[in-house]
């Protein structure tokens, strides 16, 4: 996965979000199941009348049911294509996509920009409500109804505990030759007026069900059924914990992806494809 266009290329951002609901996640399966890349890809190759079919990379990679509102690909397209549909590509993959993937911006990335690997953080946020009633019909495809009363003070206080560099294998599930290792910049939740509790949840990156472990451990605190350290020592004990259950994605969306400076793209590429590890804490 280089970070440079291909010579002839050009190295093309785009700017996109989605509905998750009727997807089957990002990235292309075997099956002809509905995905996100798909989708793109063949509106890209369709538009531009092309008989090569130009592969997308993304900033994270989203699973069945999970939204995107701020989500970034790039992909290379040869420069006498990009030349030639550039002024009116966007609006033609408008009228090409279905309603619930939208791409709102196309530019040329600057030197050395790769959506994967130059991103800094991915900022979450996860929605849930715990209104004895339900979640509001309008809401229902992006808030999850917990139907147990929550202490988003307790949930708070848990949150902190997880901030900051750590193994997060007790909240990921595994893949082989993957680090576990994750930055946790920030996890916070708000009630809003309308009852609606959303999660902020931001990381250098995410490893798989990441997010929806950490929210679904949360949610055990803000409803009494553990205490409010009981997240910090499942974090601890570096195993999985059958007491964390995977929260439903439907609640999730991507917001947005930070990326550095223009100059800085090159340093951080190599650094997130360095392979993580701990501080040792020594010998003895």
């Amino acid at each position: 996965m280089s970070d440079e266009a291909l010579p002839g290329h050009v190295r093309i951002r785009l700017d996109l979000s989605y509905d998750g609901t009727d997807f089957h996640g990002w990235a292309k399966q075997a099956g002809g199941k509905r995905t996100v890349q798909g989708e793109i890809e063949d509106a890209l190759r369709t538009v531009t009348r092309s008989k090569e079919t130009y592969e997308l990379t993304v900033a994270g990679r989203t699973d069945a049911g999970v939204h995107a509102r701020g989500q970034v690909a790039h992909v290379d397209l040869p420069a006498e294509l990009w030349a030639e549909h550039r002024e009116k590509l966007l609006k033609r993959l408008a009228g090409r996509l279905s309603k619930d993937v939208r791409i709102w911006r196309l530019t040329e990335a600057p030197e050395g920009f790769n959506a994967r690997f130059s991103a800094i953080w991915r900022r979450y946020a996860y929605r849930v409500t715990d209104n004895p009633g339900g979640v509001d019909p309008l809401l229902r495809g992006h808030v999850l109804w917990h139907d147990w009363p929550l202490d988003v003070d307790a949930m708070n206080e848990a949150a902190r505990a997880l901030l900051g560099e750590h193994d997060f294998a007790a909240y990921c599930k595994k893949r082989e030759g993957a680090t576990t290792i994750r930055t946790l910049q920030d996890l916070s939740l708000v009630r809003g007026a309308d009852g609606v509790i959303t999660a902020t949840v931001r990381a250098d990156a995410f490893c798989h069900n990441m997010v929806r472990s950490l929210i679904g451990a949360l949610l055990f605190v803000g409803d009494g059924h553990r205490g409010p350290e009981w997240p910090g020592k499942v974090l601890a004990a570096g195993v999985r914990d059958s007491a964390v259950h995977v929260v439903r994605p439907h609640g999730l969306t991507l917001e947005e992806v930070g990326y550095p400076a223009d100059e800085l793209l090159a340093a951080r590429n190599k650094e997130a494809r360095n392979k993580r590890s701990l501080p040792s804490a020594g010998c003895c």
